[in-house]
């Protein structure tokens, strides 16, 4: 079993306390030493020029799909250059009325040395998507267009 932290910190900086006026920002601390300030989304009275929550959610699903499409592309010796991604997460409602993110669709562009078969390229993305840690954590339907 492993363990993953989080510590986040946040603190008052108005002198009210108003749903409108709050300030959104906090830092958010890793294990590991880095550190990131953070806000909630534009639409939700937040820092646009700051990640929010929604957008880290579709960059750990990004990220985590990554990461394990390249260890299945270095156990079968596929050797890959560079691995790109813009991934766009959809934030809808669900059936209770709750918004959620209701979808995440990775554009993943790869560039290898020896290119595979298109079809050797598309099994990965269906293994790295069934093994990916993000993705098996998740109601949100994640898609994979390349």
């Amino acid at each position: 079993m492993s363990e993953y932290r989080a510590n986040i910190s946040w603190r008052r900086q108005t002198n009210d306390f108003a749903y409108n006026t709050y300030n959104r920002n906090h830092t958010i601390s890793f294990a590991g030493g880095s550190e990131i300030t953070a806000s909630a989304a534009p639409e939700f009275k937040g820092n646009a020029s700051l990640v929010n929550p929604e957008e880290l959610l579709v960059a750990a699903l990004s990220s985590c799909h990554m990461l394990t499409f390249l260890a299945i592309a270095a156990r079968q010796r596929i050797i890959v250059d560079s691995y790109k991604d813009d991934a766009v997460g959809v934030m809808t409602k669900n059936a209770q009325g709750k918004h959620f993110i209701s979808q995440v669709v990775l554009h993943p562009k790869i560039a290898f040395a020896n290119p595979p078969a298109l079809e050797v390229v598309q099994h990965m993305h269906h293994q790295a998507h069934a093994e990916c840690f993000i993705a098996n954590s998740v109601i949100t339907h994640v898609s994979i267009e390349t």
